[in-house]
Order: structure tokens, then sequence, then C-alpha cells
């Protein structure tokens, strides 16, 4: 190595490491090689896989509360005044899927039929043309 050579920092993670590596540029790949294939090889050992350890960090999607059915993302769309306007089924349909979550069109008007028999929606219109608004605020 050469005194003119630039000294660089790199900070990798993977899985459950955190790795901070200083070294002279010209050596910075061989050495990140080197240390993903320790990791790798570490944690083939501890979970008996090559998979590698999903990370503890707090990521987007790990913030906000996984919702099993379409039903429970309708409730909270309703304690959300979301239905305080007249909605379409197309209306809601693209509601979810700007969440995140991609429910056909059947189980979704399953789940507005459900609501409106639980006098917590009303439906206006005819069919196949429904809106969908609140009865009454969410409490």
């Amino acid at each position: 190595m050469s005194e003119d050579e630039k000294i660089v920092s790199v900070k990798l993670k993977r899985g459950d490491w955190e790795v901070d590596i200083k070294c002279p540029e010209s050596k910075v790949k061989k050495i990140v090689d080197d240390v993903i294939s320790g990791i790798d090889k570490n944690t083939k050992n501890n979970t008996g896989s090559d998979i590698p350890a999903i990370p503890k960090s707090v990521t987007k999607h790990q913030t906000r509360k996984k919702y099993a059915t379409c039903r429970e993302l309708l409730d909270v769309l309703y304690s959300d005044s979301w239905f305080s306007s007249e909605r379409t089924l197309s209306d809601v349909h693209e509601e979810l899927a700007s969440r995140g979550y991609n429910y056909d069109k059947t189980s979704i008007s399953h789940s507005l039929v459900d609501m409106v028999k639980e006098t917590i929606l009303t439906r206006v219109g005819s069919m196949r043309n429904y809106r969908y608004i609140q009865k009454r605020p969410p409490t």
C-alpha cells in the first residue's frame, strides 16, 4: 500500500450483522467479498439454512399494522371516516390497493354487504352501480 492511497470506510448490513470496514480503496472489493462470505457461513451455521437471518431493524412495512381480513381493513377505513362521502366498489378497491392490500372486488363487495347488513354503512344506487356511505359516524 502506498502512502498516497486513500482509506475508505464502508458500512455493510446483512441480516442481523452490521459491519464497519476501513481499508485501502484498492482492497475494498476483496475485503467486502470476504466479509460477506464470512457472514453467510456464520448465518448458515446458526440458522441451519443458507438464507440470511431477517434483520431486526424496523422497516416501513413493519411499522404498519398487518390486517388479516378485508373486513378489518374496511373497518379501518370506516373508523377513519373514509366513508363519510359516497364511495363505489372501485373507489374502495383503489383505496385498499393504494394502502398496499390487493383484495379482489368480490371479497370487498361481500364485506361491504356485511357492513350494510350490520347497519354500519348504507347502500344507495341501483344494482352494479351501488355507492356506500356511512350510516352513522364512527365511535
